[in-house]
Formats: structure tokens, sequence, C-alpha cells
């Protein structure tokens, strides 16, 4: 049998960690800026845990990490 591929745009926007989480950036924050208020775009700073929920599609799309 082939071999998988994992899929490009997820490898360069997701890290596995070593405990099984998936660590992403949060969204909202590449363009449009200057009608987001101060507040909002400090908020979306820094990276956050992929959601149980979506951990199964990330897990097809990503299945050797």
């Amino acid at each position: 049998m082939p071999k998988m591929k994992t899929k490009s745009s997820a490898k360069k926007r997701l890290n596995v960690l070593g405990g099984g989480g998936v660590k992403r950036s949060m969204a909202f924050k590449r363009h449009i800026l200057t009608k987001k208020t101060t507040k909002n775009k400090r908020q979306l700073r820094g990276t956050t845990m992929v959601d149980a929920s979506n951990m199964a599609s990330v897990r097809a799309m990503m299945p050797y990490a």
C-alpha cells in the first residue's frame, strides 16, 4: 500500500505536542485590522489548542503526527 500524504495546509498551520494535543494560532488576525479594536487584536495574540470536536479531522489531515 502507498503511504498516506499529510495535508500541506495542516502541516504549516498546526503543531502536534508531546502529550497528543495540537497547537494552533488564532484566526481573524491577518488583514482588515483597522476596524478591529485594540482589545480584540490583543486577545487574538498567541496560540491555543485545537478543540476536541475538531480533533478527528485534524488527525485525518495529519496521519503520522
